[in-house]
């Protein structure tokens, strides 16, 4: 790679050194852990030698502490493993679907919406929102958003299902307790240089006034776009930019992501299992429970990891549960929150 950079005429094609730079910084990365790891490990090595020789209580000490570390970051690595599909170092879009319950599960849909932007901002992660459909007294029925960031999509490909919430509803006078379940569902962006055609003429375009926050212009003309595919059926929309062309071309690509993926899944003996969307946004379709009444846990369903915090969990701390589900954590699981 490095003999690619350094040829003549190397950046003629932009787009393609891009890529290779891009490729040659993972790789690196890689390269760079491992030989950490075998630094760590030579220098605890040489300590147990010379705390050994000397019967130094304290240099053992330090040995521990740096064993336990190393123990750490060899987890780490495993966990990077976990990380190799064809597009989990892609960015990808993340859309959320109010499901069974009305107001109360387009609160709840508002709810895991910022639990994930919290998420990616812990991450270092850029954000933004291409599509929302607000709720009709409350939260929001729909919303797709990007995320940009190394491996999101291999990360949050674990948080695609049904998500399911309990608790006494603020929405109802008598204050009884209510079930609502909203459903996430995510593809990543492909790269450009993967060939899918769209033809014109299978394409519906239907324009609309953004409903969202925005400026004088963005909400007082038909700039916002959606797509429907007519042979698939497949619709996506954008409402983030300025013009109608930007837009479109946004959401040009959005589908071409969806399809992309589509072909993948149809390609998949366990493609009903992998999309998420596809299954009822309903009982006993959910991948994770969050209790906030009568008691309060969070448990994946999956995994079985759970924890009495889910206040933390609806602030973002979802790292235990992606790892432990990209980790192939699998314990049996009693759901005993109905």
């Amino acid at each position: 790679m490095e003999a690619q950079i350094a040829a003549p005429g190397f950046w003629d094609d932009n787009d393609r050194a891009q890529q290779v730079l891009r490729e040659r910084t993972r790789i690196e990365k890689i390269i760079d852990l491992w030989d950490r790891l075998n630094r760590q490990q030579e220098d605890i090595r040489v300590l147990i030698e010379l705390g050994g020789e000397a019967e130094d209580e304290e240099v053992l000490e330090e040995v521990r502490g740096l064993n336990d570390q190393l123990e750490k970051d060899v987890e780490g690595a495993e966990f990077q493993r976990m990380l190799a599909g064809p597009h989990d170092k892609n960015p990808c879009y993340f859309s959320i679907n109010a499901g069974a319950g009305g107001t109360e599960a387009q609160d709840w849909a508002e709810m895991l919406l910022r639990m994930y932007l919290r998420y990616c901002e812990r991450k270092g992660w850029k954000t933004e929102i291409t599509d929302i459909q607000a709720g009709d007294e409350a939260g929001i029925k729909s919303v797709t958003f990007t995320v940009d960031g190394e491996y999101s999509y291999g990360y949050l490909k674990a948080e695609a299902g049904i998500h399911r919430l309990v608790r006494i509803s603020p929405f109802d006078s008598n204050a009884r307790r209510h079930t609502s379940f909203a459903s996430v569902f995510l593809f990543p962006q492909i790269e450009d240089d993967i060939d899918i055609k769209v033809v014109e003429s299978d394409l519906r375009v239907d324009t609309y006034r953004s409903s969202g926050a925005g400026g004088q212009h963005v909400n007082t003309t038909d700039s916002a776009v959606r797509l429907t595919h007519l042979p698939t059926g497949i619709v996506v929309a954008c409402q983030c930019e300025r013009s109608q062309h930007m837009n479109k071309a946004t959401a040009m690509r959005m589908l071409r992501a969806k399809l992309y993926e589509k072909e993948l899944l149809e390609r998949e003996a366990q493609a009903a299992e992998l999309a998420g969307d596809k299954k009822d946004i309903g009982w006993g379709s959910q991948i994770r429970s969050y209790v906030l009444h009568p008691y309060k846990m969070v448990k994946d369903l999956r995994t079985g990891v759970e924890t009495g915090n889910p206040d933390a969990v609806l602030d973002g701390a979802l790292e235990e549960f992606i790892v432990a589900f990209l980790m192939g954590v699998r314990r049996d699981v009693k759901d005993t929150d109905d």
